[in-house]
């Protein structure tokens, strides 16, 4: 019965957030309450549970999610995107200009969320492809791939960071075995995908696209913009600081003063700060701007972080009802009798939610709460869990995803284009994750 109940409230989740509209957060929270009931939790107590599943899951990862949003909002105001993204597809060249996209893409996306990501580079690819003579497709294949898998496999993102934080997998341990998964899963859904949608579906390779459905985007002189040394590093400090952390711990001495010191500027909370004030110093106040536009843009960004914070404490809160109410440790003991590995069972569950209600943060979110308990009763590793729900978490993009149109609009394609091009390359790229992380557990 706790199943079924389960069952009836991710359908009626996903009745509030598709038909009906309703804010997610809200809904999440309606759900939690009516779950509780049915799985016969005191009224009384019920509140106490969403309370603890809403500051449980938040925690110091306000943190990383605030200051990470402001340090992209900041690479992007100042131009480091555009810098890093221009410079690499001119290095490249026409021969490897796919390659010179994805890798742009990826350092874009790993300080960027993929909404952000897609509207910082798009503009780029065009005038690139138009320089060309190319199809915007075949430079915006790559670019989306890239930007897709930073978001479901690499912290600071929300989901994997959140993910990271419910299977108590150390952050910089799935920062540097997600980059490890990502390469191969960018290049399967990237380049090799273009490659064979270019021969069975050419149709969407067209060269008359008109990006104005892009509004009013920020347009950079190049020698405005920071230099492409100090783009890259900005946007990458965050990386480095927390993979340096990680690698010391395996070759230093434990009470090693220096390893000490990397752990201290390694942590996620201390990187993302001392990220944040780099980027303030450097691409913004030595440039001229004042304390005030900085402050602005930091504004900014916080409110654009502000919805997905309670969409996180929303997925807590449903998280913790589940375990108030004994669902997670039924799910776990189910999924243990089983020869099904752990890893498939978080990314199926993680998939079907992702089909159902079209965010994948939401959606990866759900999943970890159910899963989470597979962990201790199967020893699978933790770190390859939270890979194998992001991997889910991006399982066939469709109508129900604010992202499914972005791409329709911008990339001018009808609906059966944008399903059959679209939709297909979430489809492999989240395949191609799981085959990439089952292939990790194979040989860690």
């Amino acid at each position: 019965m706790p199943l079924l109940y389960v069952l009836i409230g991710v359908a009626i989740l996903i009745f509030l957030i598709t038909k009906l509209k309703l804010n997610t957060f809200l809904s999440l929270v309606i759900v939690s309450f009516l779950v509780a009931l049915m799985l016969g939790e005191s009224i009384a107590k019920i509140p106490a549970s969403i309370e603890a599943g809403i500051g449980g899951q938040l925690g110091h990862l306000a943190v990383i999610f605030g200051f990470g949003s402001m340090l992209g909002k900041l690479v992007s105001d100042s131009g480091a995107g555009y810098r890093i993204a221009h410079t690499l597809i001119q290095k490249f060249g026409r021969k490897y200009i796919q390659w010179a996209v994805v890798l742009a893409s990826f350092i874009v996306g790993i300080a960027l969320f993929f909404e952000v990501g897609l509207v910082v580079v798009l503009p780029i690819i065009f005038v690139i492809a138009r320089e060309l003579g190319m199809p915007l497709m075949y430079l915006g294949v790559p670019m989306a791939a890239a930007l897709n898998t930073t978001h479901a496999f690499l912290p600071p993102h929300p989901a994997p960071t959140a993910i990271a934080d419910i299977f108590n997998a150390p952050i910089g341990h799935v920062l540097l075995i997600g980059i490890i998964a990502a390469i191969p899963t960018v290049i399967i859904s990237g380049p090799v995908y273009n490659w064979v949608l270019r021969k069975v579906y050419p149709r969407v390779y067209k060269t008359d696209i008109d990006i104005s459905v892009l509004g009013e985007y920020k347009e950079f002189e190049l020698d405005e913009t920071p230099k492409f040394g100090l783009s890259v590093l900005t946007a990458m400090l965050p990386v480095i600081l927390i993979a340096a952390a990680t690698i010391s711990t395996f070759v230093l001495p434990k009470h090693n003063l220096f390893n000490e010191f990397l752990q201290m500027v390694g942590a996620p909370d201390i990187a993302m700060v001392l990220s944040l004030l780099f980027a303030i110093w450097f691409l913004g106040v030595k440039r001229g701007q004042t304390m005030s536009d900085v402050g602005d843009s930091l504004t900014e960004a916080i409110k654009q972080i502000a919805p997905m914070l309670l969409i996180i404490g929303g997925g807590g809160a449903f998280r913790q009802v589940l375990i108030d109410g004994g669902v997670a440790k039924t799910i776990g003991d189910m999924f243990a009798h089983t020869n099904m590995s752990p890893l498939f069972a978080a990314w199926l569950i993680t998939a079907i939610l992702r089909i159902s209600l079209g965010s994948s943060t939401v959606s990866g979110l759900t999943a970890a709460g159910l899963v989470a308990p597979l962990i201790q009763q199967t020893g699978a590793n933790p770190v390859l869990m939270v890979l194998a729900v992001g991997a889910g978490s991006v399982f066939c993009d469709h109508v129900n995803d604010a992202g499914f149109w972005m791409i329709k609009e911008y990339f001018g394609l009808s609906l059966k284009e944008t399903l059959l091009s679209w939709t297909t390359l979430t489809c492999v790229l989240a395949i191609a994750g799981l085959f990439v992380v089952l292939g990790l557990d194979m040989i860690m």
